[in-house]
């Protein structure tokens, strides 16, 4: 946790070096020879010189224009100023902020975004250059500024140290929306020329530099304080882990050549020779197995001979580790292996004698000492349709890394185990009336758009209530929350995605405290049929994130009917007869509609060429002009469908028309959003609902009618309503259910619904006033400044 803006200088390093920006020798500002004149340190650390400029420039303070040809800038951090605002200059420099760090936490990089930023070290614009974000918070650095960076990330868990009831803003300096207007001040305080102002990153509020110290430090969280999992309610013991695991990032999404360099020290060949003089020797120390897999190391500088407690006290500093050295070691690491005696045991002494000398092993390896007693729980049998699904609860950390990293590394039948590291929840601590938001991303989905809001939802929530879908599917999520009294759901994919959510749901809904939270949906298919239905709309656009999180706090609940289907194939003798051979009954759900025939035949074959050349399923536009393609080459086909199936609605017989196509509503939208049943009022029938326990059942006569439903022009042929359906299939013949096909061979295909209803959000009519400001648009009810938070 930091109140502090992200900066950061070598380690090594006095306040106030000239060197301590890594990029001041490389993005200098232009100045004329003999203009050395320079500003005694204020007491933010910064050390003014007076410089010539040469180009338009900008005050790091005030943001307004420097006018004429003398500013003054920090020769550490390269911040600018006006010589008026030199004493109004409230922003910490980077030789100061790792001191004002509560909490040191280290940052998660991966690869900046497209839009316009500054970076938080060397304040320069990171246009045209190589740059990193971080995963969590809002930090934006160039690539080569990085290992430079303040270890000031968000404070999202407890990590089983101090814990914190009381939670301070988080501000970051600069980069923020336009329009963002002052807490206190009520005045514009961002910009998009230079780094400036200040935003905190819970509650979203904004303020000037020379206003923000005035604010209550305790924050409430905003607007969304109600969907957030607050920080004091989640524990992760991460002592052996990298932030990436703790927060289930995918490294291999991370297309950087600097992954998570934050855990990576490099050493200068200033600090090198200050080494050299000073009698000092530096250390190459790895935390754990997995940063020696992905050689991301820490270069801990100690004396040439120092005592064993030091060295390790030293090593776990460099890492942040609060706990006692008594309980660690260090151990010798060399390429062929990591050798079992470690350098305590083996050279510690009763009187504690000096064992660094000249000369040291290439890198040592930094472990949690194994424990007199050790406590193992194993829970299997987690989800019945997730064969093979264990959850470890392990108190020995070194055990937990070892056990981490061997599952990772397992494959069996040819397909890699999925291993993560999840929070425990501690519900008891949550505040009354909390519904936090638990949400699954497919970041597959909608070509790049998932992973964009994957990114979005991490900054505005607690990193640790997103999940990724394609690492272990919904289970690890259901289980984080498995406690928790009350909770939404929020399901970012397609319609398949939302299905297959709901089905694990459904599995070990007798399991959690909440058996039916509320879900909404973020549509990123290419049909989203039931986000239509549900007003989340045809597909996302690049909606603001706020914004959608706002309307999902004020969505209304309401309830759908959920379907079993049970295919029972049996296969036939020539004669119409059973063979005896029975295939084992197949169980499916079903959400928004089932289709037999020509419906089915083009999703089969759109499955296909997708299946043949995934890379260019990317786009929703491409996925419907597949469509449109396999519905031409359609155009001549006729199946006769009604000669090949019976129909028995309700225990009653149906006679079919002459149709191609035979399909079961759940939902009032089918392929896209066409409305297949039709408003047109008929006595025989009631009103469709999603919550009626009703299935309507309509026909097509061929691919034409179906284009000419999907564009308005009819609707199809109203055949029944029930609520117990029997189909009898005589020949082979294509089905899908929610867009997943297959060919489905002769048998009985029954259709009942399946026990308890699904809550599902609504979307609510009542449009959002909109409010002026950036980021923070309604997104804090935040205390009067020098007023506490509720």
């Amino acid at each position: 946790m930091a109140d502090s803006p992200s900066c950061g200088r070598r380690k090594g390093e006095s306040p106030g070096s000239s060197s301590s920006s890594p990029s001041s020798s490389r993005r200098k500002l232009p100045q004329s020879p003999g203009s050395r004149s320079k500003q005694p340190a204020n007491n933010n650390g910064h050390s003014f010189r007076k410089v010539t400029l040469t180009k338009p420039t900008f005050c790091h303070h005030c943001s307004d224009f420097i006018w004429g040809l003398v500013g003054y800038v920090c020769e550490v951090c390269n911040f600018m100023s006006h010589e008026k605002c030199l004493k109004h200059v409230r922003t910490v420099c980077s030789c100061m902020a790792p001191t004002l760090v509560r909490v040191p936490v280290a940052h998660c990089f991966g690869p900046a975004g497209q839009k316009k930023r500054f970076c938080c070290v060397c304040r320069k614009n990171l246009e045209g250059t190589a740059a990193l974000r971080c995963e969590v918070c809002e930090l934006h650095v160039h690539s080569d500024c990085a290992p430079f960076s303040c270890s000031d990330c968000r404070l999202c868990h407890q990590d089983g140290g101090q814990d914190y009831d009381m939670y301070h803003h988080h501000w970051r300096e600069g980069n923020m929306a336009s329009g963002a207007r002052c807490e206190v001040c009520r005045r514009a305080c961002s910009s998009s020329d230079v780094l400036s102002g200040m935003r905190c990153e819970w509650c979203g509020i904004t303020a000037h530099a020379s206003c923000y110290v005035i604010i209550s430090p305790e924050c409430s969280l905003g607007r969304l304080r109600g969907m957030i999992l607050h920080p004091s309610c989640v524990r992760v013991c991460s002592r052996n882990f990298s932030k990436m695991h703790c927060y289930r990032i995918s490294e291999t999404s991370q297309q950087c050549e600097l992954d998570n360099l934050d855990d990576v020290d490099v050493q200068s060949p200033v600090a090198s020779k200050e080494n050299q003089s000073s009698g000092k020797q530096t250390l190459k120390v790895f935390d754990g197995d997995d940063a020696v897999k992905r050689n991301q190391f820490r270069l801990v500088s100690i004396p040439r001979i120092t005592k064993n407690e030091e060295v390790v006290e030293a090593a776990l500093r460099s890492f942040y580790i609060p706990d006692e050295p008594q309980d660690y070691e260090l151990q010798i690491y060399t390429q062929q292996g990591l050798l079992t005696d470690d350098i305590v045991n083996r050279n510690g002494t009763p009187d504690n004698k000096a064992v660094f000398k000249d000369s040291q092993p290439e890198a040592w390896l930094l472990r949690a000492k194994p424990r007199e007693v050790e406590l193992l729980k194993i829970y299997t049998g987690v989800c019945d349709v997730c064969a093979g699904a264990v959850v470890l609860q392990i108190s020995c950390f070194s055990e937990a890394e070892r056990i981490y990293m061997l599952a990772k590394d397992t494959n069996i039948n040819g397909k890699q185990l999925t291993s993560l590291v999840i929070p425990e929840i501690m519900h008891s601590k949550l505040a009354k009336g909390s519904c936090p938001l638990l949400v699954f991303i497919n970041p597959k989905s909608g070509g790049l758009k998932g992973r964009e809001i994957l990114y979005g939802f991490r900054k505005l929530l607690n990193p640790h209530q997103v999940f990724e879908l394609t690492s272990g599917g919904p289970l690890p999520g259901l289980h984080t929350f498995r406690e928790v009294p009350h909770f939404r759901m929020l399901v970012c994919g397609g319609d398949g995605t939302v299905g297959w959510v709901l089905g694990v749901l459904e599995s070990i809904r007798h399991k959690l405290s909440c058996p039916e939270p509320a879900i909404g949906i973020i549509p990123l298919g290419t049909g989203n049929d039931l986000a239509r239905v549900l007003r989340w709309g045809a597909g996302y656009s690049g909606e603001d994130h706020y914004s959608i999180l706002v309307s999902v706090d004020e969505a209304e609940e309401v309830e759908m009917d959920r379907w079993t289907i049970l295919l029972d194939a049996q296969e036939m003798t020539e004669d119409g007869k059973q063979n005896g051979f029975l295939e084992p009954p197949k169980i499916v759900q079903m959400n928004n509609y089932f289709g037999l025939g020509i419906d089915a035949e083009l999703s089969l074959d759109f499955h296909h060429a997708r299946e043949e050349e995934p890379g260019k399923f990317n786009s929703r536009f491409h996925n419907k002009g597949v469509y449109v393609k396999v519905g031409l080459q359609k155009l001549s086909h006729t199946r006769n469908l009604h000669k090949d199936l019976r129909l028995q609605v309700d225990k009653q017989d149906i006679e079919l028309p002459s149709i191609e196509g035979l399909i079961f509503l759940n939902i009032p939208s089918w392929g896209s959003g066409a409305d297949l049943w039709g408003s047109d009022s008929d006595a025989r029938f009631g009103k469709p609902r999603i919550d009626d326990g009703m299935l309507e059942v309509v026909g097509v006569t061929g691919v034409v009618h179906m284009g000419q439903v999907q564009s308005g022009l009819r609707s199809g042929i109203r055949i029944a309503q029930g609520s117990y359906i029997r189909i009898i299939v005589t020949k082979p013949i294509p089905v899908q259910v929610d867009g997943e096909p297959w060919i489905q061979s002769p048998g009985q295909i029954i259709i009942s619904v399946a026990g308890t209803k699904v809550r599902m959000l609504k979307k609510s009519k009542i449009k959002q006033k909109k409010q002026s400001g950036s980021l923070r648009e309604g997104r804090a009810e935040s205390p009067v400044p020098g007023e506490g938070a509720n």
